[in-house]
């Protein structure tokens, strides 16, 4: 067997997995089918490019079980948290990136390493068991052959959702006699900044009418077979949440409060919040627009918000389908493929959402192939951390019959005894101590 770890796959899961084992020690051979197969999201060939945001979402360590997640991973020695801090932005309370300069960091790192060798081709069939210790990130966009080789293997039907890509906005094209730049609560971001949202007021009129017309926007059809795919509900298309609901939008992405138009000095009835997308300022992200309108009907709907009547598209929202597996049926908890033990997975395949649980998974995942390879013990995170709690659920603490893709939160982590009365925003608080300094435990024992 060899003693080579294979990773497929170089999206953020494959990355940190192959940084972690790397940096154990072991030779590492990492294989990304981009530029030679494109996908329906990538844009680019760099490793651990950005697709549907540049958002790793709150940075707060004491109050988010997210943020809790970033500081683990940093304790870690996350090659994607060194490169997210590296390149980060404006962005209030939230960890945004310069998503060129990120993936260019992360890609330039582990062309770099000495014990990482990058292949660039498509693997379409299973890993065979001669190739040793072997980790799948291949990510919710795994390409057709592979992804029909994994349901063969496994026994299991594929599940689905799609996710959508949120428009980019010229910011020169803003109206900024409209337009102002206010944080929600004037809340103090990472970089001392108040102000970090670029945000467009609607009236009640103004609000109506536009989800009249998002409601009524053509839409991208479905294929046959995508027509049963459900969505992942933190990620809904704009136009899904409008049609649940007149007042919908305005208690969600385009809720008002804590935002106060200067021109009026009042809450505008709903407003539309623009997060800087690059690390220049010349490119802004709408928040929560992820959508699946056909290109023009985006531009002609999107014009009719305030401040964007002469709005230019850098990049127009989109649609694609994300695949994961029933982890909690089919792995162990070492992500190990309980039917083929050579083979892990790691990654959104594995059921967790969003960029960071991603990498956080491949980071776990890269930590336990290494361990293997070189004959050494590995004791899986606490239950007590973000790392633990994650694990433990895509690998059985989920229900298998129902199991959906998740982000990291504070009800995955084992609850306080009855006996010891925390609560609330304490109870945040005294989750995240705990887990840090049982993590600091895990990280010195790992060490040894």
């Amino acid at each position: 067997m060899s003693t080579k770890l294979q990773i497929v796959g170089g999206g953020l899961a494959g990355s940190e997995a192959a940084w972690q084992a790397a940096e154990a020690g072991v030779e590492v051979i990492l294989h990304e089918m981009r530029p030679l197969r494109a996908t329906d999201a990538h844009q680019t060939d760099s490793l651990a490019e950005l697709v549907c945001s540049n958002s790793f979402r709150s940075d707060d360590a004491q109050n988010n079980a997210v943020g809790l997640l970033h500081e683990e991973m940093r304790q870690a020695g996350s090659l994607i948290m060194r490169a997210a801090d590296a390149h980060k932005l404006p962005a209030g309370g939230a960890l945004a990136v310069d998503r060129h300069g990120f993936s260019a960091a992360v890609t330039q790192a582990l062309e770099s390493h000495p014990r990482v060798k990058i292949s660039r081709a498509e693997i379409t069939t299973l890993p065979p068991a001669d190739w040793g210790n072997t980790i799948i990130a291949t990510g919710p966009l795994t390409s057709a052959s592979l992804g029909g080789a994994i349901g063969e293997a496994t026994g299991q039907d594929q599940l689905a959702f799609f996710d959508a890509i949120a428009p980019i906005i010229h910011r020169e094209s803003i109206d900024f006699d409209i337009a102002w730049f206010q944080s929600r609560y004037d809340k103090e971001g990472p970089g001392g900044g108040i102000a970090d949202y670029i945000n467009l007021p609607l009236d009640e009129s103004q609000y109506k009418a536009f989800v009249a017309a998002l409601i009524a926007g053509e839409k991208t059809d479905f294929k046959e077979w995508e027509k049963s795919t459900p969505y992942f509900e933190a990620c809904l298309p704009i136009e899904v949440m409008a049609a649940r609901g007149e007042q919908t939008l305005a208690f969600g992405p385009m809720k008002p409060v804590g935002l106060m138009d200067p021109r009026t000095g009042r809450q505008a009835h709903a407003v539309v919040q623009l997060r800087q997308d690059n690390k220049l300022g010349t490119l802004w992200n709408m928040v929560g627009f992820q959508t699946k309108l056909r290109h023009a009907e985006q531009v002609r709907i999107f014009r009719t918000i305030p401040g964007l009547e002469n709005a230019q598209f850098a990049r127009l929202g989109g649609l694609h389908r994300n695949t994961f597996i029933n982890s909690p049926r089919l792995l162990d908890a070492q992500l190990r493929l309980k039917a083929h033990p050579h083979l892990r997975f790691a990654g959104q395949i594995t059921g967790v959402e969003g960029y960071v649980e991603s990498a956080a998974i491949g980071l776990l995942a890269g930590r336990f192939a290494a361990a293997e390879v070189l004959g050494t013990p590995a004791m899986p995170p606490p239950p007590t951390t973000a790392f633990g709690a994650l694990l433990a659920h895509i690998t059985g603490g989920a229900d298998e019959r129902t199991f959906q893709p998740m982000n990291v939160n504070f009800g995955l982590f084992p609850p306080f005894p009855k006996t010891a009365k925390i609560r609330g925003k304490d109870r945040k608080q005294a989750m995240s101590a705990r887990a840090l300094e049982d993590l600091s435990g895990w990280l010195i024992g790992a060490a040894e």
